[in-house]
């Protein structure tokens, strides 16, 4: 052989025996290593972790809790253009490749060599699924062989449509969000199957970098991603030029809170987060399982915003406090800077009232940007709140000027206005009568903000709300609303009340004289209740409370009980006041109604007593009907004539509650189908300001609750049940029903002396016992 020829050919003859040795030694490794991949067991029988979900009673999603977020889709329901998507930023080639896509390597490489600069890779769908199965996402050669070698198995064993099923439902996009369904309601609110070229194309572009690409932390980088897509998409023949011109002109509305269920009861969905994990402790976030409550949509969202709107009302009512806090715009290169949302994106959304960053001010005027990219030019009516906070001379560190967090509200005309947070909480509970279930319940104004649950946890004093509970127990005693009690001042000795000399007053500071219980009640007079619970005995009437449901030990025996100086939860006001809407029954109240499993067997149900079972009857019949009437006539002409003048009814009952100093506010109150009460009050108890009384405070939400609660509800009153008797007035005419067999000598001494009362049941007999398996869905709170 020519030297010549020697020099070319023994080199090739080299490299040609190391590649046949290196193909030798590849063969031998894939030989041993193919047997020793793992199951695809866990593909073929897919079972993700499903969150733990939670429902209305009529089947709407209130809340979701779980490691990951996830809404599993089968690949027949992704839209096309969906698919698309992915396959144009991630693997353009899937349907052609088995797995490896020989042709992507040499691309990606040749692109790398020439560009010197970012790498691009070359991963495939299937690859991307071998990772996120099985292997780490650590760079090593190992790591590379084993995911070549998995997705050549995958590929064998599984269709393409089962790959990209895998795929969209696994992948990690950012918000604890895995799986495309599960972004599109985390990012735009909505099914997958509801999403634009645009939205597809936004979501297509999250599993490159989920942090980096995430349209709520970087809308700017989101957005270039989006246009690479849809570049790519164009490229592709997926979309036409004209679809292409479209999407990239569409806005988009990026969901800037995580919460995106369609009903506001997350106080509830906590709830029955906490019963669910009592009872199902070990896999409870991860198994799927669904919660369903006894809340009622339409109820819920009723009350949440009365609930909102009371405290807001309230709010404005006592003036702007100023500027929530101030950010330092110094590093911002403009007003236009995208770094503002990035400033705001830990300052949380209130519902409605969105943050907003002041940019300039005026005398007359205010520029913000809301967060969300929305920017504002405030004047007049939108400024008028808060107008004594531009003025130079307001307090430095609550003026509104450049750099001030603001909170805004937009109106039903679509007007923006300065608002503020509320410092005031408030709770509302509605409950069925007639088996406990809770229809509504609002345990506070922002569960975000603040997420101890008003309604089942704060011990507060009721005031004037408890009156009836007295009343109802004199009328055990021998009184009937006729009765005539004193309305006169009246000097308690420290021995009656247990602390020191007290010298009560009627809240008008007014005393109209001998006057009988049932005006008494409608206008609280409180000398009255004093005087009624000393002719009952307070030993007597703390026991007696126990049948509604009250801790006893919480309502010490003194005559201050005629005021409400105890300590009650609106929850247990308004189980308390069911039982005057029900005939006297005591039903347990209770939240979650069933519990289901992933494939919707049922785990557990609550099915407590009902109304009519007289193992739960708390008071006799003849008192609920004579309790009722005294309570409607407050809503009729009372310190509640508000209730019916508003809602045009007069099958409504319930009573105020203002606690000393305006400390807390409360109206609870029913009709026959439902019962409720509201709260206002702060966490750390104080004034809420002169004449803020229940019938001020609380009462508006109660109204604006059964305003939708009772809608088209027949009006309906309770008839008179049998062992009543009328008594005639000086006229000869009935005027007032009384027991029949217990009729009064005089109405300030009872006929039934106070040794000889019948002991009222003792209030752990009331309710009746729990069906095995259940207690646990139906615990007190």
């Amino acid at each position: 052989m020519p030297r010549a020829l020697r020099l070319i050919a023994y080199p090739i003859i080299a490299i040609l025996g190391i590649a046949l040795v290196g193909l030798a030694i590849a063969m031998i490794v894939i030989a041993l290593a193919y047997p020793n991949l793992p199951s695809l067991e866990v593909l073929t029988d897919y079972r993700p972790k499903i969150p733990l979900r939670i429902y209305t009673a009529d089947g709407h999603l209130i809340g979701e809790f779980g490691e990951e977020r996830r809404a599993v889709v089968s690949i027949a329901k992704v839209p096309d253009i969906m698919k698309q998507a992915i396959l144009s930023a991630e693997d353009d080639r899937f349907y052609q490749h088995m797995g490896i896509d020989y042709t992507g390597i040499i691309r990606a490489a040749t692109s790398n060599l020439l560009s010197g600069g970012k790498k691009q890779g070359a991963s495939t769908i299937t690859q991307q699924v071998a990772r996120n199965f099985f292997l780490t996402s650590e760079k090593t050669y190992t790591r590379k062989l084993y995911e070549a070698l998995l997705s050549l198995k995958i590929e064998s064993n599984l269709s393409k449509d089962q790959i990209l099923e895998l795929y969209i439902n696994q992948i990690f996009l950012g918000q604890r969000a895995y799986g495309f369904g599960a972004a599109a309601q985390i990012y735009f609110g909505k099914p997958l199957e509801g999403v634009s070229i645009a939205e597809a194309a936004m979501l297509a572009g999250l599993p490159k970098a989920p942090s980096a690409y995430n349209p709520i932390a970087n809308p700017r980088r989101a957005r270039i991603r989006q246009q690479y897509v849809l570049r790519r998409m164009l490229e592709l023949g997926f979309i036409s030029e004209a679809q292409h011109e479209q999407a990239l002109k569409e806005p988009l509305v990026i969901k800037r809170e995580l919460s995106e269920y369609a009903v506001n009861a997350e106080f509830v969905a906590e709830m029955a987060r906490q019963i669910a994990a009592d009872s199902f402790p070990e896999d409870v976030y991860t198994r799927g399982m669904k919660v369903y409550t006894t809340l009622i949509r339409a109820d819920q969202e009723a009350a949440y915003r009365s609930l909102r709107k009371g405290v807001m009302d309230y709010d404005r009512r006592n003036g702007y406090r100023g500027a929530e806090s101030y950010i330092d715009m110094s590093s911002l290169s403009s007003d236009q800077d995208e770094t503002i949302d990035i400033l705001l994106q830990d300052i949380h959304d209130a519902g409605d009232l969105r943050p907003a960053l002041v940019l300039q001010t005026a005398q007359n005027s205010v520029q913000a940007y809301v967060k969300g990219g929305e920017l504002l030019t405030l004047t007049g009516d939108g400024i008028r709140f808060a107008q004594r906070m531009l003025d130079d001379k307001a307090p430095p560190n609550k003026r509104i000027r450049r750099g001030a967090i603001i909170r805004v509200i937009k109106d039903d005309a679509g007007k923006w206005s300065i608002s503020q947070l509320p410092e005031v909480e408030s709770a509302f509970v509605a409950i069925n009568p007639e088996d406990g279930a809770i229809r509504a319940l609002v345990g506070g104004f922002d569960f975000n903000r603040n997420k101890f649950n008003h309604a089942t946890q704060a011990w507060r004093q009721p005031g004037s709300s408890f009156k009836p509970f007295i009343y109802s127990a004199a009328l055990e005693k021998g009184f009937h609303p006729g009765s005539v009690v004193e309305d006169a001042p009246i000097i308690i000795s420290a021995g009656e009340t247990g602390s020191q000399a007290w010298q009560p007053k009627n809240y008008d500071g007014k005393y109209d004289g001998p006057m009988p219980l049932r005006t008494a009640l409608a206008k609280s007079k409180n000398m009255v209740s004093i005087r009624l619970l000393q002719a009952i005995g307070t030993q007597y009437a703390q026991d007696y409370i126990g049948r509604f449901g009250f801790d006893t030990a919480k309502h010490p025996p003194y005559l201050t009980m005629a005021l409400g100086a105890g300590s009650v939860t609106p929850w247990q006001m308004t189980t308390a006041y069911a039982v005057f809407a029900n005939s006297g029954f005591r039903v347990t109240p209770y939240v979650v109604s069933e519990i289901r499993d992933e494939k919707n067997r049922v785990l557990a149900v609550a099915r407590g007593a009902r109304a009519g079972d007289e193992s739960i009857r708390a008071i006799d019949a003849r008192n609920a009907f004579l309790s009722d009437s005294m309570l409607r006539d407050v809503t009729i002409y009372g310190t509640a004539a508000r209730a019916s003048s508003q809602l045009k009814r007069h099958d409504l009952a319930g009573k105020t509650g203002t606690t000393n100093e305006y400390v807390d506010a409360w109206f609870c109150g029913y009709q026959k189908t439902v019962a409720g009460c509201a709260w206002v009050g702060f966490d750390q108890p104080r004034k809420l300001g002169s004449r803020e009384t229940g019938g001020v405070a609380a009462l508006p939400i109660w109204i604006g609750y059964m305003a939708t609660a009772l809608k088209n509800v027949p009006e309906e009153l309770p008839s008179p049940p049998p062992g009543l008797s009328a008594i005639p007035d000086a006229d000869g005419k009935s005027r007032e029903l009384v027991y029949t067999e217990n009729l009064p000598k005089t109405a300030a001494e009872p006929s039934t002396p106070d040794d000889q009362a019948p002991a009222p049941p003792r209030p752990d007999a009331a309710p009746s016992a729990l069906p095995q398996g259940v207690r646990q869905l139906m615990g007190n709170h």
